[in-house]
Protein backbone atom coordinates (compact mmCIF):
# COMPACT_ATOMS: atom_id res chain seq x y z
CA UNK A 1 0.00 0.00 0.00
CA UNK A 2 1.07 3.52 -0.71
CA UNK A 3 1.58 5.79 2.19
CA UNK A 4 -0.53 8.94 2.51
CA UNK A 5 2.36 11.26 1.63
CA UNK A 6 2.89 9.59 -1.75
CA UNK A 7 -0.82 9.72 -2.53
CA UNK A 8 -1.01 13.44 -1.71
CA UNK A 9 2.15 14.13 -3.75
CA UNK A 10 0.78 12.32 -6.81
CA UNK A 11 -2.57 14.11 -6.48
CA UNK A 12 -0.90 17.53 -6.27
CA UNK A 13 1.32 16.76 -9.28
CA UNK A 14 -1.64 15.60 -11.37
CA UNK A 15 -3.64 18.71 -10.41
CA UNK A 16 -0.70 20.94 -11.34
CA UNK A 17 -0.30 19.21 -14.72
CA UNK A 18 -4.04 19.53 -15.36
CA UNK A 19 -3.98 23.19 -14.42
CA UNK A 20 -0.97 23.97 -16.64
CA UNK A 21 -2.24 22.16 -19.74
CA UNK A 22 -5.79 23.46 -19.21
CA UNK A 23 -4.48 27.04 -18.96
CA UNK A 24 -2.39 26.63 -22.11
CA UNK A 25 -5.35 25.21 -24.05
CA UNK A 26 -7.66 27.96 -22.84
CA UNK A 27 -5.13 30.69 -23.74
CA UNK A 28 -4.70 29.24 -27.23
CA UNK A 29 -8.46 29.11 -27.73
CA UNK A 30 -8.91 32.72 -26.58
CA UNK A 31 -6.13 33.81 -28.96
CA UNK A 32 -7.90 32.03 -31.84
CA UNK A 33 -11.22 33.63 -30.90
CA UNK A 34 -9.76 37.15 -30.83
CA UNK A 35 -8.11 36.68 -34.24
CA UNK A 36 -11.28 35.34 -35.87
CA UNK A 37 -13.45 38.03 -34.27
CA UNK A 38 -11.22 40.62 -35.93
CA UNK A 39 -11.61 38.84 -39.29
CA UNK A 40 -15.42 38.80 -39.10
CA UNK A 41 -15.94 42.22 -37.53
CA UNK A 42 -17.42 43.49 -40.83
CA UNK A 43 -20.46 41.19 -40.48
CA UNK A 44 -23.00 43.13 -38.44
CA UNK A 45 -25.30 41.35 -35.97
CA UNK A 46 -28.48 42.50 -34.27
CA UNK A 47 -31.38 40.85 -32.50
CA UNK A 48 -34.11 42.82 -34.29
CA UNK A 49 -36.80 40.49 -35.62
CA UNK A 50 -37.32 42.36 -38.86
CA UNK A 51 -34.62 43.38 -41.30
CA UNK A 52 -33.81 47.07 -41.65
CA UNK A 53 -35.58 48.80 -44.54
CA UNK A 54 -32.18 49.55 -46.08
CA UNK A 55 -31.70 45.89 -47.03
CA UNK A 56 -35.05 45.36 -48.74
CA UNK A 57 -34.62 43.12 -51.76
CA UNK A 58 -31.62 41.28 -50.35
CA UNK A 59 -31.50 37.47 -50.21
CA UNK A 60 -32.08 35.95 -46.75
CA UNK A 61 -31.12 32.57 -45.28
CA UNK A 62 -30.70 30.85 -41.92
CA UNK A 63 -27.21 30.59 -40.41
CA UNK A 64 -26.22 28.67 -37.29
CA UNK A 65 -23.19 28.15 -35.11
CA UNK A 66 -22.94 25.40 -32.54
CA UNK A 67 -20.25 24.19 -30.15
CA UNK A 68 -20.10 21.84 -27.15
CA UNK A 69 -17.67 22.98 -24.46
CA UNK A 70 -16.63 21.48 -21.16
CA UNK A 71 -14.32 22.44 -18.39
CA UNK A 72 -11.33 20.29 -17.57
CA UNK A 73 -11.24 18.16 -14.43
CA UNK A 74 -9.26 20.82 -12.59
CA UNK A 75 -12.02 23.40 -13.17
CA UNK A 76 -14.62 20.87 -12.07
CA UNK A 77 -12.69 20.07 -8.92
CA UNK A 78 -12.37 23.77 -8.04
CA UNK A 79 -16.09 24.28 -8.74
CA UNK A 80 -17.01 21.31 -6.54
CA UNK A 81 -14.98 22.77 -3.67
CA UNK A 82 -16.53 26.22 -4.25
CA UNK A 83 -20.04 24.74 -4.08
CA UNK A 84 -19.38 23.71 -0.51
CA UNK A 85 -19.10 27.37 0.50
CA UNK A 86 -21.34 29.03 -2.11
CA UNK A 87 -20.61 31.94 -4.37
CA UNK A 88 -19.71 32.45 -8.01
CA UNK A 89 -18.20 29.54 -9.91
CA UNK A 90 -15.57 31.67 -11.60
CA UNK A 91 -13.70 28.61 -12.82
CA UNK A 92 -16.55 27.94 -15.29
CA UNK A 93 -17.14 31.54 -16.39
CA UNK A 94 -14.33 31.38 -18.95
CA UNK A 95 -15.78 28.14 -20.37
CA UNK A 96 -19.18 29.82 -20.82
CA UNK A 97 -17.60 32.94 -22.34
CA UNK A 98 -15.54 30.91 -24.82
CA UNK A 99 -18.57 28.78 -25.73
CA UNK A 100 -20.79 31.77 -26.49
CA UNK A 101 -18.13 33.56 -28.50
CA UNK A 102 -17.21 30.40 -30.44
CA UNK A 103 -20.87 29.74 -31.39
CA UNK A 104 -21.27 33.32 -32.63
CA UNK A 105 -18.04 33.04 -34.61
CA UNK A 106 -19.15 29.80 -36.26
CA UNK A 107 -22.43 31.46 -37.22
CA UNK A 108 -20.52 34.42 -38.72
CA UNK A 109 -18.19 32.03 -40.56
CA UNK A 110 -21.16 30.32 -42.19
CA UNK A 111 -22.68 33.68 -43.11
CA UNK A 112 -19.38 34.89 -44.60
CA UNK A 113 -19.02 31.72 -46.67
CA UNK A 114 -22.35 32.59 -48.31
CA UNK A 115 -21.45 36.25 -48.86
CA UNK A 116 -23.60 37.75 -46.08
CA UNK A 117 -22.92 41.21 -44.72
CA UNK A 118 -25.47 41.23 -41.88
CA UNK A 119 -27.20 38.82 -39.53
CA UNK A 120 -30.44 39.92 -37.87
CA UNK A 121 -32.91 38.17 -35.55
CA UNK A 122 -29.89 36.64 -33.76
CA UNK A 123 -30.88 34.25 -30.97
CA UNK A 124 -28.82 32.24 -28.59
CA UNK A 125 -29.45 29.03 -26.62
CA UNK A 126 -27.41 27.15 -24.07
CA UNK A 127 -28.15 23.58 -23.04
CA UNK A 128 -26.42 21.76 -20.20
CA UNK A 129 -25.45 18.19 -21.01
CA UNK A 130 -24.84 15.46 -18.40
CA UNK A 131 -26.74 17.66 -15.98
CA UNK A 132 -28.83 14.99 -14.29
CA UNK A 133 -27.94 11.56 -13.05
CA UNK A 134 -24.24 12.31 -13.03
CA UNK A 135 -21.91 9.42 -12.48
CA UNK A 136 -18.82 9.93 -10.42
CA UNK A 137 -16.15 11.37 -12.71
CA UNK A 138 -18.54 12.39 -15.48
CA UNK A 139 -17.77 15.60 -17.34
CA UNK A 140 -20.24 18.46 -17.21
CA UNK A 141 -20.51 20.22 -20.55
CA UNK A 142 -22.81 22.61 -22.39
CA UNK A 143 -23.92 23.13 -25.97
CA UNK A 144 -24.04 26.70 -27.24
CA UNK A 145 -26.19 27.44 -30.28
CA UNK A 146 -26.37 30.77 -32.08
CA UNK A 147 -28.69 31.28 -35.04
CA UNK A 148 -30.07 34.11 -37.09
CA UNK A 149 -31.14 35.31 -40.52
CA UNK A 150 -28.30 36.40 -42.79
CA UNK A 151 -28.69 38.91 -45.59
CA UNK A 152 -26.72 39.00 -48.82
CA UNK A 153 -26.95 41.48 -51.64
CA UNK A 154 -29.20 40.16 -54.38
CA UNK A 155 -27.42 38.68 -57.33
CA UNK A 156 -27.75 40.96 -60.31
CA UNK A 157 -29.55 39.28 -63.16
CA UNK A 158 -27.66 38.86 -66.38
CA UNK A 159 -29.64 39.74 -69.48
Amino acid sequence: MHDLGTLIFVTVILCAIGFIFGSIGESNHYRSIVEREANYRRILMCNEKHPPATIAGHDFFLVTGSVVMSGDYFKQMVAALKQLFGGRLTSFESVLDRGRREALLRMKEEAASKGATMIFNVSFQTTMLNNSGQRKGSVVCAEFLAYGTAATKPKSSVS
